[in-house]
């Protein structure tokens, strides 16, 4: 396996966005905070949407303002239209990520918006993060199905994803929104991109609302450079510290898979990871729990619960490779 996993850390946005208790900013500063000394390095820390529908989102600027700054760490901030770009271009993001739903059904009720429209607003805020310096990713929702016009064909996407391409992104995510997603779509909708030559790096965002979330990981995680299936051979994979997360406008969309026990996946699985390797998976489930306390709501992951397992855990237990 040469292709290697990009890790994403959307904790302080999409773990955050649909929790009933928002935090101040100085306690998502210091998620963000925690986050970077445990080995974050590319990290979705705001969202740059209207605070009356998103309120646990108020304040990105005040957020981005008091971040640690570190030149190996990228922020990104997701964004819906030109405003929220040029919102995000007098911050300290790095980049940007363009949501646009593959369906008029979520579209209209998410964004008051069909798709068309909504890709026609994507392209202006690319070109708004463009000018600004900013690398530009674009999340196509509701990929994997939606929760309110049900499965969603591969030709769907497919079309939306032509008009997304035009705009010619540094990334294209295909995000499991609802968590209905199964590791046959996930090898279908990279094949998708592998014969788009305009698609330079491929990410997945998967919810384990359906406990499949980690089993998609795994096959994006396979994909493999072969015949280009996976665009500069590396394929970000996002995930929330804890398995906090959800969508407030998708029913039932519950939380994301939880970065540390991916990680403890990913290593299991011998997937290189890019950047600095293998975070400190003791030390983001000690930032779980400390965010769930804060939240007033348990974590979602397990090893927050159980634990790393190494050869060096199992010495301290008094087992042995025998048992």
């Amino acid at each position: 396996m040469t292709t290697k996993v990009e890790l994403v850390e959307v904790g302080p946005r999409d773990g955050l966005q649909n929790e009933r208790k928002p935090l101040d900013v100085d306690t998502r500063v210091d998620l963000i905070t925690r986050l970077v000394a445990r080995g974050a390095r590319r990290i979705e820390a705001v969202s740059f949407v209207r605070p009356d529908r998103v309120p646990q989102m108020a304040g990105a600027e005040e957020v981005m303002a008091k971040v640690p700054r570190d030149p190996e760490v990228s922020y990104i901030g997701l964004v819906l239209n030109r405003r929220g770009a040029e919102r995000a271009a007098r911050t300290s993001c790095t980049e940007v990520n363009i949501v646009v739903p593959v369906t008029d059904a979520f579209c209209l009720r998410n964004q008051n918006l069909t798709v068309e429209a909504m890709l026609d607003h994507a392209s202006a805020a690319s070109q708004v993060a463009r000018d600004a310096g900013m690398r530009v990713s674009l999340t196509l929702a509701v990929a994997f199905g939606c929760p309110f016009s049900g499965p969603v064909s591969v030709d769907q996407v497919e079309r939306v994803l032509a008009r997304a391409a035009e705009s010619r992104p540094d990334e294209i995510a295909f995000a499991d929104t609802i968590g209905v997603g199964v590791p046959r779509q996930v090898r279908a909708l990279a094949a998708l991109a592998a014969t788009d030559a305009r698609i330079r790096k491929l990410r997945f965002h998967f919810h384990n609302t359906r406990n499949t979330g980690y089993a998609n990981a795994v096959a994006a995680a396979r994909l493999g450079p072969a015949g280009g299936a996976v665009p500069g051979r590396v394929v970000a994979l996002d995930a929330s510290v804890g398995g906090f997360g959800g969508c407030p406008f998708a029913p039932a969309a519950t939380g994301n898979i939880a970065t540390e026990d991916l990680a403890y996946l990913l290593r299991g699985e011998g997937v290189p990871l890019l950047g600095p390797g293998v975070p400190d998976l003791e030390g983001l489930a000690r930032v779980g729990s400390w965010l769930g306390d804060r939240l007033g709501s348990p974590p979602q992951g397990l090893l927050v619960r159980a634990g790393d397992f190494t050869p060096a855990t199992r010495a301290g237990d008094g087992s042995t490779t025998e048992d």
